[in-house]
């Protein structure tokens, strides 16, 4: 798929010009409906189209939202999000507004798609089955993080008519999911297991199974999440990488762990994670997630005796060091000083490639991949939702086992004999550290219902210092607010309670 980057790109942006606005996805210059969805090259032009909307989430879409939780803090204002995380949100913020657009703006796209794909005759049937099947595992994907941030949205599946459309009223939750978990499975069903090199980046059966497993978890369908995520893992298709610090860089950009990602390449799609995060503290990690690594013990920081207040760093679970940036120790060529990340005294090192003094060249155009799914969560998945439904039994152990043994982790065993709501605590705990600034963890202590407890109460900088206080109202913060501009123009959108 990367190869044919710069061939659509211009298609692309003449297709899809108007996509900023989440109903008017039909251009009015030199292509239209009808003459555009006729040739192989357009057709895929437009699926490349449908890829491209995916791109927020390299941003706004990602980390962003750890930032609203104890894991970290925004450096500044920007998009809303550390308002939100004061309990301070307002329905016109960026973060709120950009989401629901930047989601619908990726359906109008994919229904496109789908409704017009079989007009292409230069297409074989195979082909305008994959495309489709890839087409409505995007469009679940959108449509996953519009109700796990707004509950019930206007469930649309045909192509943009603002005539039609433009004053749908929200259909409810379950309408909503119902639509996804079919999607998913018509994807699961035609998907390849893997594409060639020509082809990296799209959509797999794999990345459908995992996506319909997150789903199942944080719809709390324990046996049929484990047994979706068990799928996956009997495949045998992934395997974790055994580099933690480095399934991000650009050398490592392909490797067994990762499920679903964001093809970057220079000059077209790169990235400057490694400059923008270090530099500019977002996100800057707490105290609160710090403290939270175990010793190398298997211990908490409160019961080990290898921790040390002095040298808190020291004799911690190997993650820490490699997804964190901490004072005193060295990051790409210098050892790092409060100076260095003066909003909390830690850095981020997710998403980052490199550890030595590089150029800044390097630093702002990166081509490593945006991983979207990788194998660890799938794991993750199958512990909780195996612990859930059935208990603590040998394969949760040996899920969790897995992260833990990983070549260059090599942490204890969990502790055998724990009941249910003891694995459980561990699994939340190994869930918060292995995916750390991912973006979601806010999804699990929206589910688990202990973000009116995490997210109401001071965050710290890495000496102990109070940084700020956070709210939530429980509520009304379990979801967000229809955004301002929608609601205004569709009065028949009604708002989430405690928004009016």
């Amino acid at each position: 798929m990367k190869s044919k980057a710069i061939l659509y790109s211009m298609i692309i942006c003449l297709l899809f010009a108007s996509c900023e606005e989440w109903l008017n996805v039909n251009p009015t210059d030199k292509y239209s409906k009808d003459t555009f969805w006729t040739t192989a090259v357009n057709a895929n032009a437009g699926l490349m189209g449908c890829y491209n909307a995916l791109y927020p989430w390299r941003f706004l879409m990602s980390f962003e939202t750890d930032m609203l939780t104890s894991n970290a803090v925004a450096y500044n204002e920007a998009n809303g999000t550390r308002g939100m995380a004061r309990g301070q949100a307002l329905s016109t913020c960026e973060l709120v507004s950009n989401s629901w657009k930047r989601c619908y703006a990726g359906i109008g796209r994919v229904n496109t798609l789908i409704d017009n794909i079989g007009n292409v005759d230069e297409l074989s049937d195979a082909d305008k089955a994959t495309m489709t099947a890839e087409a409505k595992f995007l469009r679940a994907f959108f449509y996953g993080n519009l109700v796990h941030r707004f509950g019930g949205v206007p469930l649309i599946t045909s192509a943009p008519d603002a005539a039609e459309q433009e004053s749908l009223p929200r259909d409810t939750k379950e309408a909503v999911t119902e639509q996804i978990y079919k999607d998913l499975d018509d994807a699961i069903a035609v998907l390849p297991a893997s594409w060639n090199a020509a082809n990296l980046g799209r959509a797999t059966k794999g990345a459908a199974q995992s996506y319909k497993a997150r789903m199942l978890l944080y719809d709390g369908k324990w046996a049929e999440a484990a047994a979706m995520a068990k799928q996956v893992m009997d495949s045998k298709t992934y395997a974790l990488f055994n580099d933690y610090r480095h399934f991000w860089s650009e050398s490592n950009k392909h490797h067994k762990e990762v499920i679903f990602n964001l093809e970057s390449i220079i000059p077209e799609h790169t990235v400057d994670y490694d400059s923008q995060i270090w530099q500019l503290n977002r996100p800057a990690p707490l105290k609160e997630l710090v403290d939270i690594y175990l010793c190398t013990d298997g211990l908490p920081i409160e019961k080990s005796p290898l921790y040390d207040p002095e040298h808190p760093y020291e004799n911690r679970d190997p993650r820490l060091l490699k997804s964190i940036i901490c004072i005193g120790y060295p990051y790409l060529g210098q050892i790092m000083t409060p100076s260095n990340c003066v909003l909390t005294g830690f850095g981020s090192k997710k998403y980052t490639s490199y550890e030595d003094n590089v150029s800044q060249a390097l630093l702002t155009r990166s081509a490593h991949n945006f991983i979207i799914i990788r194998y660890a969560e799938v794991l993750l998945t199958y512990a909780e939702a195996q612990n859930e439904a059935s208990g603590p039994d040998a394969s949760v152990y040996d899920a969790i086992n897995q992260l833990r043994r990983r070549p260059d982790i090599q942490m204890p065993d969990v502790e055998p004999g724990l009941n249910q709501a003891q694995m459980r605590e561990v699994i939340r705990r190994e869930r918060r550290v292995e995916l750390c600034m991912e973006g979601l963890y806010y999804f699990d202590i929206l589910r688990w219902k202990t973000a009116e407890i995490e997210n109401n109460g001071i965050v710290h900088r890495y000496s102990g210092e109070a940084l700020e206080e956070r709210k939530f109202n429980p509520a009304r913060d379990y979801l967000w607010p229809i955004p301002y501009d929608q609601i205004l123009h569709n009065p028949n959108l009604k708002q989430n309670p405690g928004w009016e």
